[in-house]
């Protein structure tokens, strides 16, 4: 293994930032601008104008950023780049403690949310997030005009923290069978209008990560899919919005988690294609965020082997500052992927807290132990090795982001799970569906079914029932089968009996299928369900292709 590169010395961090960065003001203006490729249009203060009124005027960002950091104190330098993790279902006076002890400007929400019997998860999680706020309104330095960051993980699809009581879209391939960026756009701006009534306004998505061969099944259908144009334009439609309902979007694993086979969480995946390759289907989503105005973007644990091997992207200025600053042109702020994965725990703490600012992350999410993160960097911030002008610029851009977020206003709860909202997911979901095999008019199986699937997955089978009944489709014991399989399920969770096979993730599993009707949905969701009973009842045509190659079966045996 390859030894560990030491800290980098002042001397050639100033370099290597002289090389990539332009003045920390000239810089941040720019955070305060869409692209014109894509972007939105722009309110006089810099706030992106949604269809909605849910948009006031922002405030100078970067400038009243600037003039913030000039003054703050180094514990309060250090807290604007931390981001921990609060359990979403803790306690609100615990985490807002978490936030005044440490003077946070950031964190991250963690676990899952169901309905709960004290007010659901939406008005839940609203409490918690009015709590967390209210500790940072306290904060001498940072109270004020500034938004605290307020992330979690809404991919939707099987990473989702907030699972029920809110609009739930299907996963990103099924975006990417649709492929209808236009559908996307909507979806997301609806979803992203609930987040921000939560009390949410920074989600860790979308999944810009372009899937390689159908061995990698860590990032499967979290991808828009495998080709870098079709999901180069999801992601842009995502980011579009998201940021348009006053929710910042992170475009992650940069540069890129889609040719892997390696789970980053518990190993480094090593990224072994050639440069050339990188930059033509890795790289082609990461642009197009951009290019949509995207404010953060993930680094990932990954060996990138034809830029730096053997070190963490995540921990390597190379490519977090040579490709993604210089080469790409990103002025947001760079999140680290969890600081608690295994390829960061290489180091300790607080060293790698601060090698992971030193190479390009401005907020460090996770770190495994708060209180050594925090006085690693402290530490080196005092003896030198940590240049104050790299802290300086990490805070003046995390700043710049609460800034700007502070402009948006927050709706209230009664639109969570708005009718709009529904209909937006629903349509994405019906021009998902994708037939692989059987036939492309009329109803998919004649006679009563059964619907099957394996243990553990009792909601989905329920939604469907149901969604059958409403077409009109006799549902019972005796009746043709039709069989789900969902996320984690291989060709051993196959029913050899069953009529009509359904993806309800990565559409592999399919080619291992004896059914004569092979059927993809992409997602488990209750909309992804009614979806697919109007497909089987002959009532909606299957408009889907599939964004990946499955072996031996077409990317649509009806749509052109």
């Amino acid at each position: 293994m390859q030894a560990d590169p030491p800290v980098a010395s002042v001397t050639s961090v100033r370099r290597r930032r002289a090389r990539a960065s332009i003045a920390i003001g000239a810089l941040l203006v720019a955070l305060t601008a869409c692209s014109a490729d894509g972007g939105a249009p722009q309110t006089p203060g810099g706030a992106v104008q949604p269809t909605g009124d849910v948009i006031q005027p922002a405030p100078d960002a970067a400038a009243e950023a600037a003039a913030i950091v000039a003054r703050l104190s180094d514990a309060d330098l250090v807290g604007q780049v931390l981001m921990p993790s609060i359990n979403l279902s803790g306690t609100p006076d615990v985490a807002a403690g978490l936030v005044r002890d440490y003077r946070l400007g950031g964190v991250v929400l963690m676990g899952n949310v169901e309905d709960t019997a004290n007010g659901g998860s939406a008005a839940q999680v609203r409490t918690l997030t009015d709590a967390l706020r209210a500790a940072a309104d306290q904060l001498e330095g940072t109270a004020g005009a500034t938004d605290l960051l307020i992330a979690t993980d809404q991919e939707y699809g099987w990473v989702t923290r907030i699972k029920s009581g809110m609009v739930q879209l299907p996963s990103a391939m099924a975006f990417g069978a649709a492929a209808r960026p236009d559908l996307t756009e909507t979806a997301w701006h609806g979803a992203a209008a609930e987040l921000a009534a939560i009390g949410v306004n920074v989600d860790l998505a979308p999944t810009a990560d372009v899937l390689g061969p159908p061995g990698n099944f860590v990032i499967g259908s979290r991808s828009y899919g495998s080709d870098p144009t079709t999901t180069a334009a999801q992601v842009a439609a995502a980011v579009r919005g998201l940021q348009t309902a006053g929710v910042a979007a992170t475009l992650k694993h940069f540069p890129g988690h889609g040719a892997t086979t390696v789970n980053s969480h518990v190993a480094l995946p090593v990224l072994a294609q050639p440069r050339a390759d990188l930059d033509a289907r890795d790289l082609a989503p990461f642009r197009a965020g951009i290019g949509a105005g995207s404010w953060l973007v993930m680094s990932g644990h990954l060996d990138v082997q034809s830029i730096d091997p053997g070190i963490p992207a995540s921990f390597s200025s190379k490519v977090l500052i040579d490709v993604l600053r210089t080469e790409l042109g990103f002025q947001g702020v760079v999140v680290s992927d969890a600081l608690n994965m295994e390829p960061a725990r290489r180091w300790p703490t607080g060293e790698a807290a601060v090698r992971a600012l030193i190479a390009g992350n401005d907020l460090l999410l996770m770190p495994p132990d708060l209180a050594a993160a925090r006085d690693g960097l402290l530490a080196a911030l005092a003896n030198g090795s940590l240049p104050r002008e790299r802290l300086v610029e990490a805070a003046t851009r995390v700043l710049t982001l609460r800034f700007r977020l502070a402009g948006f206003s927050r709706p209230d709860l009664s639109t969570v799970d708005a009718p709009a909202n529904r209909d937006a997911a629903r349509a994405v979901a019906a021009a998902a569906v994708t037939i692989f095999s059987g036939s492309c008019r009329g109803p998919l199986v004649e006679g009563p079914v059964a619907v099957t699937a394996a243990a553990g997955r009792g909601q989905p089978v329920a939604w469907l029932a149901d969604a059958l009944r409403a077409n009109g489709i006799t549902v019972g014991p005796g009746g043709r089968s039709i069989h789900l399989v969902g996320y984690g399920d291989n060709a051993g969770d196959l029913s050899s009996g069953a009529t009509i096979t359904v993806a309800m993730d990565t559409p592999y599993v399919l080619a291992s299928a004896r059914s004569p009707v092979k059927v993809a949905t992409y997602s488990s969701t209750q909309v992804a369900m009614e979806a697919l009973a109007s497909v089987v009842a002959g009532k909606t045509p299957a408009a889907g292709r599939s964004p990946v190659a499955v072996n031996g079966l077409p990317a649509s045996a009806c749509a052109g």
